[in-house]
C-alpha cells in the first residue's frame, strides 16, 4: 500500500516537484519566469482605424481606374468599328450623286449645254456649287461641293473654241467634253471624284 501511494504521487507530481495547486487540487501555471509572456496565443491583431480607411480608398481608386480603361478600350472599340462603315456610306452617297451629275449632263439639249446659261462654263472659267448629297444616320447632312466646266474639242471651228479648220473638221462637228468635280470630306480629310461626259453634234 505504501509503494502504490508512492508511485501516486511520483506520478502527480512528475519529474520537477510537486507543481503547484488551488484550494480546489487544480494545477496553476505560475506566473512570471523565463517563459512567462512569450507566447501570447490569444491576442488579437487589429489594424488601426487609420490604416483601414487608407486601403480602401486605395482599393476604389484602383477599380476606378480600370473601370475607365475599359470604357475607353470599348469607346476606342466602337468608334475602329463605326468610322469604316461612315466612310463606306459616304462613298456610296457621293458616287450615287455624281452618277446623277454625269446622268443630267446626258440628258440636257445640246443648245442648253453649249449656251451662256449653262452650268459648266467654258474652262478656264469654272462654276462651284454646294450640294446636299444625302444624310447620315441621325439627320446630318453630308455637303460637297461640286465644281462644273466644259473643254471644246480641239479640232473645232474657231468659233465654237477649237482650233480647227475646213479641211481637218469638213463636217463642221462639235464636240465638247463636260466635267463635274466633287470636293467632300470624310473624318477631317478632303477626297475628290469627277465624272466626265463627252457630247457632239
Amino acid at each position: 500500500m505504501q509503494a502504490e501511494g508512492w508511485l501516486q504521487n511520483s506520478l502527480a507530481t512528475g519529474p520537477g516537484g510537486p507543481e503547484p495547486q488551488g484550494e480546489d487540487g487544480e494545477y496553476q501555471v505560475p506566473d512570471g519566469g523565463e517563459h512567462s509572456g512569450r507566447f501570447p496565443l490569444f491576442r488579437r491583431s487589429r489594424k488601426p482605424a487609420g490604416i483601414r480607411r487608407g486601403s480602401v480608398l486605395i482599393e476604389t481608386t484602383i477599380a476606378m481606374t480600370m473601370l475607365s480603361i475599359l470604357g475607353l478600350a470599348l469607346l476606342k472599340l466602337s468608334l475602329n468599328v463605326t468610322a469604316p462603315r461612315q466612310w463606306t456610306l459616304q462613298q456610296t452617297v457621293t458616287d450615287a450623286y455624281m452618277t446623277f451629275e454625269k446622268a443630267s449632263a446626258q440628258r440636257q439639249s445640246f443648245d442648253q449645254l453649249t449656251s451662256a446659261n449653262s452650268l459648266g462654263p467654258v474652262y478656264p472659267t469654272m462654276a462651284a456649287t454646294t450640294v446636299e448629297m444625302g444624310k447620315l444616320p441621325g439627320g446630318r447632312p453630308i455637303n460637297g461641293v461640286v465644281t462644273r466646266t466644259r473643254f471644246a474639242d480641239a479640232n473645232n471651228l474657231p468659233a465654237k473654241g477649237g482650233t480647227g479648220t475646213a479641211l481637218t473638221n469638213p463636217a463642221s462637228m462639235e464636240v465638247w467634253r463636260f466635267q463635274s468635280i466633287i470636293r467632300y470630306q470624310v473624318s477631317g480629310r478632303s477626297y475628290l471624284k469627277s465624272r466626265t461626259v463627252v457630247r457632239s453634234q
